[in-house]
């Protein structure tokens, strides 16, 4: 959705309120105490009333804005400058443009629309043919003793170490040199951040969201030998001049999103590095779409995220 578009549609709070209404109604309200999906709008209490059990539920409730006391205004805006740019926006950006006095809820808005990218995202399964990989993306931890030594390279406390698997196969006959760089073609997206790159921890992140039988295209690593028993694996050295070939579109996504933070955050927290991540994969898995916005809304209306990292569907 273009700025003036967004302008026309929403240019105030009631009309935000209005329209966030509309997409509640489309995806449905059930009451969350009895499990009834027949309402009653009341009015006058901006609030649906359960038929069966008269429990009422809020506009907000059971969304991400669940529990908000910001205006329907300023999430609207803050989803549209998400949607609307192949780049991000940080919150101490939006807090300028919002004008608002404190940063701390606008931070909290602002990661709880990420956090609902990702939820949106955990419910597609890659499938077909996949690079996988990992790659290290520089974090602070507020929680690292500064007395402990600082390793370098691998390994390093200023690291967190995240799992990177793409749809990507051969383009064959649609190949043309001239108009792609790559002889492979993209598909979806995932990057998850993982504890170590211990078998078990690799295998459980996969199994999660990989189908079965898939084949994967990865490198000889002991972290994906137990991956042989539900996957078709294609694992051989790669020399560093081959990467490009072999594994193309993952350390595509790794090197973009790297250069992106780096451009827009400058620092990132080790905890909220999913987030940032959950961002720019949404973005990516849907670089061809032109409804963003109404798409970001459906994810809006249907999760509900808290404050200490628990999701609800």
């Amino acid at each position: 959705m273009k700025l003036l578009e967004f302008t026309k549609y929403f240019p105030d709070e009631q009309s935000c309120k209005s329209a966030f209404k509309s997409y509640r109604i489309k995806q449905g309200i059930t009451c969350k105490k009895c499990g009834c999906t027949s309402h009653y709008w009341k009015q006058y209490r901006e609030q649906w009333e359960c038929k069966k059990c008269k429990h009422r539920t809020t506009l907000k409730s059971g969304t991400v804005m669940h529990g908000s006391k910001l205006p329907f205004l300023y999430w609207f805006i803050a989803m549209h400058l998400l949607t609307s740019t192949k780049k991000s926006f940080s919150a101490k950006e939006v807090q300028r443009q919002l004008g608002h006095k404190r940063y701390e809820p606008i931070w909290a808005m602002m990661h709880k629309l990420r956090s609902v990218m990702g939820l949106r995202d955990d419910e597609y399964i890659l499938k077909e043919e996949i690079e996988l990989d990992e790659g290290f993306f520089e974090t602070v931890s507020i929680t690292m003793d500064k007395s402990e030594p600082l390793k370098r390279g691998r390994g390093s406390q200023r690291q967190t170490t995240v799992l990177v698997s793409v749809e990507s196969k051969d383009a064959g006959d649609d190949y043309d040199p001239k108009k792609h760089g790559k002889q492979k073609k993209v598909g979806y997206l995932k990057m998850k951040v993982v504890e170590s790159l211990k078998k078990k921890c690799i295998t459980d992140k996969v199994t999660k969201s990989v189908e079965k039988n898939t084949k994967i295209v990865a490198d000889k690593s002991n972290s994906y030998v137990d991956l042989e028993k539900d996957f078709e694996i294609e694992s051989k050295v790669i020399p560093k001049k081959d990467l490009v070939k072999v594994l193309p579109w993952v350390h595509t996504a790794i090197s973009n999103a790297k250069r992106l933070f780096l451009d827009v955050h400058h620092r990132i927290d080790d905890d909220f590095l999913q987030n940032y991540l959950n961002e720019f994969c949404y973005k990516f898995n849907r670089r061809y779409f032109d409804d963003l916005f109404d798409r970001m809304m459906i994810a809006a209306v249907s999760y509900r995220w808290n404050y200490l990292g628990e999701t609800y569907g």
